[in-house]
């Protein structure tokens, strides 16, 4: 589903960025399902490729004026930065279950001209094992700082999820390092005192098996808890007006957030 938003607004006649091959990663299935939340909640599509901007723009920013030279994308699903974002000297660990892994390899490996060597693939059962081991089993180097992208992961987690991977990567990272994840608000998370659509997008999100957990209107005191000293959010409306330049209060976007967060200020200041 996700990959088939991503080609959609790649054919944008002014697109946000260009996804060459998300149309064959999300296949008939992908598209099917992005028609049905359509239905449920049609400013889907510009809400999605607002975040794949962003955070596609926030490589660019921790390459350019933070110095980071290594891009973890965490629960990285079919996730294609390392192939569309390639920087020299910047390596991206892609960290995620075997079994998702292994399928998006296998599709990956049919695709004509992917580089699927962009990428260092790290399998983790989240479980189990921890991310900041495997990372560094993997080549990564836990004394350098690096950019974590945390994207379309939180609100599926529970609250308790959530901390403990907060608190590894603000004690487990070099502390110049800059995690970056979405995440919903609470009434949305809770299914509380939604509007018709809201919930209606709600269920929908949960019969597809991935029934939203966690959400909250202010994740600075989660944050400062598991260890990080420097937080940043902004909504969705926020980056439609910089990135569309206008406001629709219809798209319904109150609900949707990004957070950035580091174990201490970054060095070059933030915008």
């Amino acid at each position: 589903m996700v990959c088939a938003y991503r080609a959609r607004a790649s054919q944008w006649p002014t697109p946000l960025f260009v996804d060459p091959w998300a149309e064959t990663l999300a296949g008939a299935d992908g598209h099917e399902i992005a028609k049905r939340l359509d239905q449920r909640f049609p400013p889907m599509e510009i809400w999605l490729a607002l975040r794949v901007a962003y955070l596609d723009q926030l490589v660019g920013l921790a390459v350019d004026r933070l110095s980071i030279r290594q891009v973890v994308i965490l629960g990285a699903g079919y996730d294609t930065r390392a192939a569309r974002l390639p920087r020299a000297g910047v390596r991206f660990f892609e960290v995620d279950h075997p079994a998702t892994q292994e399928s998006k390899r296998e599709r990956l490996g049919r695709l004509a001209g992917y580089p699927i060597e962009a990428a260092t693939y790290v399998a983790c059962n989240f479980e189990r094992e921890d991310p900041i081991e495997r990372l560094m089993a993997s080549g990564f180097e836990a004394s350098e700082p690096a950019l974590v992208i945390w994207e379309g992961v939180v609100p599926y987690l529970t609250e308790a999820a959530v901390r403990a991977t907060a608190t590894r990567l603000a004690t487990g990272l070099d502390p110049r390092s800059l995690v970056a994840f979405d995440f919903v608000g609470k009434k949305l998370a809770a299914g509380q005192n939604l509007s018709a659509a809201d919930q209606q997008t709600r269920e929908y999100v949960g019969e597809l098996g991935e029934p939203i957990r966690y959400g909250t209107d202010d994740p600075l005191p989660l944050l400062y808890e598991c260890g990080f000293r420097w937080v940043r959010s902004l909504d969705f409306n926020e980056l439609a007006l910089e990135m569309l330049g206008d406001y629709q209060r219809d798209r319904q976007f109150r609900f949707q957030h990004i957070a950035l967060a580091a174990a201490k200020t970054p060095v070059a200041g933030w915008p």
